[in-house]
């Protein structure tokens, strides 16, 4: 009995550890007096309409864009032959590797008033005025998130497709049913789950952004939240907006498992049988041309275009880069990213194990709340971090804990993991469901238990799946900037911090390069996915 006991704090200390931003932000609404009621009454009056009409016009756009171009590209790439599908199937993922607020920086620079393309028309033509619409606006945000996050949508629904869709469009097409009602009665009923579950991780991106929202000016819970915290100095209003960000987040996430249930169950059910006698449906002349453009606009848009105007700033001011901060700027989110991504990835390791060895319902409640992490905006961890530091202060004002979070690198790798070991957690569950139960008793028939099991048996089969949680981690946290933004230590700017101050100083040359340094680095898991699809 003791013996499971001690064997059980860690478990109970690394829920403690994932579950506490959430917990300190719910129970904020305890603080709730005679003083803090007015300023909740005052929000539900002024800003809290605002903030919520604004997030939720923003989310039905960004899903409306995101399904439509990532469930029309998955059709035409999975459904259908034409010149260049083998390019754009992998190609159509490379807007994962652009941050969104590095693309709204892109074509702010390039479309504005006073950007190049508007100056050379005037010039050009001799017009006056401004001759295109205001990038930075909602509608412009919404540009910039459908063409940075359809991938999501494009991947799912590609694979829904790829496993089920083909065969059964090849047996509707033999029973006669012409190819637009084979696309309707066919290929989207099998991807609807799917397109929910991309949809939905479309949106929770889309609500915990702070760059774009910030960068734009558009009124959204996430730019309340820093608003409230650090203009006003409102801490407890920054905590509800906080809780009803972190509850509509909830129901995102619900909808997201629920359609992931749904595409096991149609995935064990639709099978695999006749798929390899199948082939996609040529297509010839005029609905080629139209498969190539689907393909090649969200690409352009979310990947070629900003690349290309970021370069331009870039080779224009060269020669005035600051070379040596940038060397340090690099050097501080490579260290971060690292220290983040080794602890990340060994407490999945450990949880994963743990899972393996002993799966009891301790271990699968620990599982399941570092997998929610993912699914928390940075600004709610951040508030959910800094009330407690708050809360000890006011009883105890000697304490340390504030420099502890705020002025070392505690703090920034706290948030990280409570965000990240998700990723690390999923990438290496997926190389333990690879590993047959009957290697672990065969290794116990052997007498091998313990830690011995995991160095002999279970290390050299994830290796490959402990590497990939590594880099996941570690380009997450590069890019990553709401938690970075507040709880960095002093004097320790990363690439992604840097790129945001820069932008908004309008030092757009200046930031074009940390800019693109971050996509660089996110092409490295874009490119690997890419290859293990072509592998499949």
């Amino acid at each position: 009995m003791l013996r499971r006991f001690l064997s059980s704090v860690p478990l109970f200390l690394l829920m403690a550890v994932l579950t506490l931003p959430v917990l300190a932000v719910m129970l904020s609404w305890f603080e709730l007096d005679s003083q803090s009621l007015p300023i909740l009454r005052e929000m539900l009056q002024t800003v809290l309409p605002e903030y919520a009409f604004t997030s939720v016009l923003l989310c039905l756009s960004v899903a409306g864009g995101v399904a439509l171009i990532g469930m029309g590209t998955a059709c035409a790439v999975t459904l259908f032959e034409f010149p260049g599908r083998r390019f754009f199937a992998w190609a159509l993922l490379l807007p994962l590797a652009m941050p969104a607020y590095v693309v709204a920086y892109a074509y702010t620079d390039f479309l504005q008033y006073a950007g190049p393309l508007q100056s050379w028309l005037r010039a050009s033509f001799g017009w006056q005025g401004r001759l295109l619409p205001e990038i930075r606006s909602l509608g412009g945000a919404v540009l910039v998130f459908t063409v940075t996050l359809y991938p999501y949508v494009y991947l799912l629904a590609r694979t829904a497709l790829s496993e089920r869709a083909v065969h059964l469009m090849e047996a509707a097409r033999l029973l006669g049913a012409p190819l637009r009602r084979r696309i309707r009665e066919v290929a989207l009923p099998l991807a609807r789950p799917a397109v929910a579950a991309g949809v939905a991780l479309a949106l929770m991106e889309t609500l915990a952004d702070f760059g774009v929202s910030s960068y734009f000016g558009i009124q959204t819970f996430t730019a309340g939240i820093y608003k409230a915290w650090l203009a006003m100095d409102n801490r407890l209003a920054a905590a509800q907006l906080a809780t009803v960000l972190l509850l509509v987040v909830a129901v995102l996430l619900r909808i997201e498992h629920h359609a992931q249930k749904r595409m096991r169950f149609a995935g064990s059910r639709g099978g695999r049988a006749g798929a390899a006698d199948a082939a996609p449906t040529p297509l010839h002349g005029l609905r080629a041309g139209l498969a190539w453009t689907l393909c090649a606009l969200p690409i352009t848009l979310g990947f070629v275009l900003p690349v290309l105007f970021m370069l331009r700033p870039l080779v224009a001011g060269w020669s005035e880069l600051p070379w040596t901060q940038f060397v340090r700027w690099s050097l501080n989110s490579v260290s971060l990213a690292g220290l983040s991504a080794v602890l990340a990835t060994a407490v999945a390791l450990g949880l994963s194990f743990a899972l393996r060895r002993q799966p009891h319902w301790l271990t699968r409640v620990a599982a399941q709340l570092a997998s929610l992490g993912y699914a928390v905006p940075g600004a709610v961890i951040v508030v959910g971090l800094l009330l407690p530091v708050g809360w000890l202060q006011a009883v105890a004002p000697q304490t340390s804990a504030g420099y502890w979070i705020t002025g070392t690198a505690l703090g920034i790798v706290w948030a990280y993991l409570v965000r990240f070991t998700a990723v690390a957690l999923q990438s290496v569950q997926s190389g333990y469901s690879r590993i047959p139960a009957s290697f672990d008793d065969s290794a116990r028939m052997l007498g091998t238990t313990g830690s011995a099991l995991m160095a002999r048996v279970h290390w050299p089969l994830l290796k490959r799946s402990v590497g990939a949680a590594a880099l996941l981690v570690f380009v997450d946290v590069m890019k990553e900037l709401p938690a970075t933004l507040v709880l960095r230590p002093f004097n320790s700017d990363t690439l992604a911090v840097v790129t945001y101050q820069l932008a908004r100083d309008e030092r757009l040359g200046e930031a074009a390069l940390p800019a693109l340094v971050l996509v660089l680095v996110g092409l490295f898991p874009v490119l690997l996915l890419g290859r293990s699809l072509r592998a499949r």
